[in-house]
């Protein structure tokens, strides 16, 4: 099958039933062969369009690597950022996992919602991720392989080449005169992905020419028996309330152990988080669903989290961080911090923020203990403290809920409450969004 940049936009267009219609494509720009050969087919789209090329600082060259990327998005016309990250080889995940964890951390700092993340895998991709998964022991979900849509962060990942050959991306990129990066780690045979590309497939190929097609339609065959257990856990997930974020332990533990695990799977996928290995979810089925009532205990793996509070099962990032951008709020959206979400201002509600205080006179700040503040509507001035606890919020979220100030004056918490005297009709909605679960 040739590629163009016509099919390209038209396979875009089909995702669209999936994931709403994106307010920008953000390209994984590598700028190598697939990376490019997808800018360039991008260029032409009704959407804007920009380049992230994330600098791992692995290889001498990465800085004339970050330069040609800057260029080529140039050339086309496309917005361009470049991100350089520190890579943990001695997380144990190895160097592949390493990157490709440090990569996607860094792709998703910089989607804003409503985004489509561009990943430029292919077909020969697929057929390694799917061996690879083999491998690993994988269940349906890994025989699946790369999925060519799913929620990433406050956005989706949507990889729209996997029905491409290499070959066919060759063909485009020469045929337009692109020039692409050539990485000389992916010859690197201690990879695991390199040795099954250039020992192991290769080799295949010269009995079964095909073979790529071949293992991509044990792919979707595997894809079709996922997507039944996901209708399964969308069911179970209703039944229960429809919180992806927080599960009620009294209902899981009514569920057989099978029912339980697909669910939790699923609700971490719906949360954008990354799953747990086989034996960590055991754990968390093991000990933190049949934990004490009072207790709080949690299980944290790279990528999510799951604490236990009352009869909640709280599904989060595995790093929260611990303070919030404190100072004066310039423009109309604060971004609180990993995995805090970001603090939006919009006016236009029935009631909300007084819009003469909305502007430079607003500051975030953290909460230090012993604040006061007198809501809209009522006529006696409660602790924070004591409304927090009243409200049933979390207590690792206690802290960590932001708080607006006008001068000494405390206006609003988060999105819950706004002081007297601060709110007005028409107002200002504060909006807390990709927030984890509060109660």
């Amino acid at each position: 099958m040739s590629f163009t940049s016509e099919q390209l936009l038209e396979r875009l267009a089909s995702f669209e039933h999936q994931a709403e219609r994106p307010s920008r494509y953000v390209i994984a720009f590598s700028g190598g062969l697939d990376s490019s050969v997808l800018a360039h087919a991008l260029a032409a789209a009704d959407i804007p369009v920009v380049a992230v090329h994330i600098d791992h600082g692995l290889q001498d060259q990465s800085e004339d690597w970050s330069r040609h990327c800057e260029a080529f998005a140039q050339s086309l016309g496309i917005g361009f950022l470049s991100r350089r990250v520190k890579v943990e080889l001695e997380s144990g995940k190895g160097p592949e996992g390493s990157a490709r964890e440090a990569r996607y951390n860094a792709l998703l700092a910089e989607l804003d919602p409503g985004d489509w993340l561009m990943s430029a895998h292919h077909r020969e991709d697929q057929a390694e991720t799917l061996m690879l998964n083999l491998v690993r022991g994988s269940g349906p979900a890994g025989i699946a392989g790369i999925g060519a849509v799913r929620r990433f962060g406050p956005g989706w990942l949507i990889r729209p080449l996997l029905y491409f050959d290499r070959a066919d991306l060759k063909s485009y990129a020469e045929s337009h005169d692109i020039n692409w990066i050539e990485d000389p780690s992916n010859s690197d045979k201690r990879f695991d992905r390199n040795f099954l590309r250039h020992e192991v497939l290769s080799c295949l190929k010269t009995r079964w020419p095909d073979i790529a097609t071949r293992l991509q339609r044990s792919a979707l065959h595997a894809s079709e028996a996922t997507s039944l257990l996901i209708d399964l856990a969308r069911i179970d997930l209703e039944a229960l309330g429809g919180r992806s974020e927080r599960l009620p332990i009294d209902a899981l533990l009514d569920m057989s152990r099978h029912r339980q695990k697909n669910l939790v799977r699923h609700a971490l996928r719906v949360c954008g988080l990354t799953l747990p290995t086989a034996l960590q979810l055991d754990t968390i089925l093991d000990e933190v669903l049949r934990a004490r009532v009072d207790a709080q205990p949690q299980v944290r793996w790279s990528g999510g989290s799951a604490r236990r509070y009352r009869d909640g099962l709280y599904l989060l990032p595995d790093v929260l961080a611990d303070t919030l951008p404190e100072g004066p709020i310039t423009g109309s959206k604060v971004r609180l911090g990993t995995g805090l979400g970001t603090l939006r201002f919009e006016p236009g509600v029935e009631r909300g923020l007084d819009p003469r205080l909305v502007g430079p006179k607003l500051r975030l700040e953290s909460r230090k203990g012993g604040e006061k503040i007198l809501l809209d509507g009522q006529s006696h001035t409660k602790k924070l403290k004591k409304l927090l606890q009243d409200e049933g919020i979390v207590p690792w979220m206690r802290d960590r809920v932001p708080l607006v100030y006008v001068g000494d004056k405390l206006v609003a918490v988060g999105d819950l409450w706004v002081a007297a005297g601060a709110a007005a009709s028409p107002g200002v909605a504060v909006r807390w969004s990709d927030r984890p679960a509060l109660h």
